[in-house]
């Protein structure tokens, strides 16, 4: 059995440059390193509990399967200040039939993020037994 110590996700854009200053400017997503020289260096952003590695270059978007899932502490201040920052909003904040306030935008190549905020009420903050 694999005993996994850590994860991350391994995003290969169509223009680093461009997505660098989607994730870590208008998204505002930490640094947790980087490495490498000129515009295909590797930058690892924190990511709540794992990393997005935004490295190398593609000649084209990654797959349309691919969906980044982001969990917030409120959707609607999310929506307000990614708005301002310039990002495109997909479709704004709903709560969903499932109880969840869902929010999606998209990175410059396409990639659907959807921004989750988890109502009190909700069973996901429940630990039964706790």
């Amino acid at each position: 059995m694999v005993h996994v110590l850590s994860s991350r996700l391994l995003l290969r854009p169509t223009d680093p440059e461009r997505s660098r200053e989607f994730y870590g400017g208008k998204l505002g997503l930490a640094v947790h390193r980087e490495f490498g020289t000129g515009p295909e260096r590797g930058t690892v952003y924190f990511l709540g509990g794992g990393f997005l590695e935004v490295s190398g270059r593609s000649e084209a978007p990654a797959s349309p399967a691919l969906r980044l899932w982001l969990q917030v502490a409120d959707a609607a201040t999310a929506h307000e200040e990614l708005a301002a920052a310039g990002v495109a909003i997909v479709r704004p904040p709903v709560k969903e039939p499932w109880g969840l306030i869902e929010m999606w935008i998209a990175d410059p190549d396409g990639t659907q993020i959807v921004l989750v905020e988890i109502p009190a009420d909700h069973p996901l903050r429940s630990r039964p037994g706790i």
